[in-house]
């Protein structure tokens, strides 16, 4: 069996120092976090309260009924209280 020539180029595994293997691997710049607002269902409210105008002359004179105790009757508190849960349900 001397004939015999080894396989490949006669590297042997078991006769080579251990040496590390090392690697560069390029890690990425960190990303900027960033804030973020997510408002609810009732962003809707907040957008049309921003867009409207204030009727100062409609103000004023609910205003002067409240003080005056005439403002607030059961019919008036309940329309506004349904129309308050329809702007929130939709």
């Amino acid at each position: 069996m001397s004939g015999i020539n080894p396989i490949g180029n006669g590297f042997n595994i078991h006769n080579q120092p251990g040496i590390p293997v090392i690697r560069s691997i390029p890690i990425p710049p960190p990303s900027r976090a960033t804030d973020r607002l997510e408002l609810s269902g009732q962003g809707h409210l907040l957008t049309t309260l921003r867009s409207n105008e204030v009727r100062i002359d409609k103000v004023a004179i609910i205003k002067s009924q409240i003080e005056a105790g005439t403002y607030e009757t059961h019919d008036k508190l309940d329309i506004a209280a349904d129309r308050l849960l329809d702007e929130i349900l939709r």
